[in-house]
């Protein structure tokens, strides 16, 4: 005979199985959400978000009114820089290379130059009035030939000897001058082959038909002239100098008495020297 359960009562196998399946299943999403759905953030941090934006766009009316007139500060920059043209390319420094030193070398220097010497006043020479009026030392022209030592500095000391065809209103047939000087110039270093110089000297002088001596003296002379330098070898130039000559008395070929006297001349000068390298310093 069967003992059946009472109504309503599980059999215990039953009741067994649906405990496990309690344990193991998932526990139901809340009401209104659906499984997979990621958590709702929490009330309160929606709360301070919301304020932040509106603080930022000024939507809450406190903090921005601070924050309005910033941004159309900003843009009015951004606007003002837009129309700015830019700024000129800024170009590299170029530094002007320094001009090499000097070469320390010394040079015989030698040449010749085509002169003119314009009286300007003869002095007792050619007496202004009586039977010596007509003017026995007048203009001329010539050659110079010179030669000297150019040292590394700015100096130049040498010697010439120049003749010079003189206008002896025809008392002589070939009235001839002749100079024998001691020379020095000075010639700053300005860094261009064009170069002035200054020009110093003395010497002395004689006179006489067709090379003959008839008379002498002495003379100074002080001058400027310009030197290109062609080559380092070659050199142009020209100068202009004043020259006060003493000349002694003598009596001439037609048996005149020449007084003692100063003449005044200037003298020009168009000069080609060479030079020749002696060594370096």
């Amino acid at each position: 005979m069967r003992l059946r359960p009472p109504p309503g009562a599980l059999p215990a196998a039953t009741l067994a199985a649906s405990a496990l399946l309690s344990l193991t299943a998932p526990a139901a999403p809340p009401e209104g959400k659906a499984e997979g759905d990621l958590p709702a953030a929490a009330p309160d941090a929606r709360a301070d978000a919301r304020t932040g934006e509106a603080a930022r766009d000024g939507s809450d009316g406190s903090d921005g009114a601070l924050a309005a007139p910033e941004r159309a500060a900003r843009d009015a920059q951004a606007s003002d820089a837009a129309a700015r043209p830019p700024p000129p390319p800024v170009k590299p420094r170029v530094e002007l290379a320094a001009r090499p030193p000097p070469l320390h070398v010394e040079y015989a220097q030698y040449g010749v130059a085509l002169v003119a010497e314009i009286s300007l006043d003869p002095g007792a020479v050619c007496p202004r009035s009586g039977p010596l009026y007509s003017c026995i030392l007048g203009s001329g022209g010539g050659l110079a030939i010179r030669g000297g030592y150019r040292s590394p500095g700015p100096w130049y000391f040498g010697g010439a000897y120049q003749f010079t065809k003189m206008d002896s209103s025809n008392l002589y047939r070939l009235g001839i001058f002749q100079q024998l000087r001691a020379e020095m110039r000075y010639m700053p270093d300005i860094g261009y082959r064009a170069a002035p110089y200054f020009s110093a000297g003395i010497g002395g002088v004689v006179y006489g038909n067709e090379w003959g001596v008839e008379t002498g003296g002495a003379l100074i002379f002080g001058g400027v002239g310009v030197e290109l330098e062609v080559s380092r070898r070659a050199v142009l130039g020209v100068s202009c100098v004043y020259r006060p000559v003493l000349i002694a008395g003598w009596k001439d070929t037609a048996n005149y008495e020449r007084g003692t006297g100063i003449a005044q001349f200037v003298g020009f000068e168009l000069l080609l020297e060479v030079r020749t390298e002696l060594g370096r310093r």
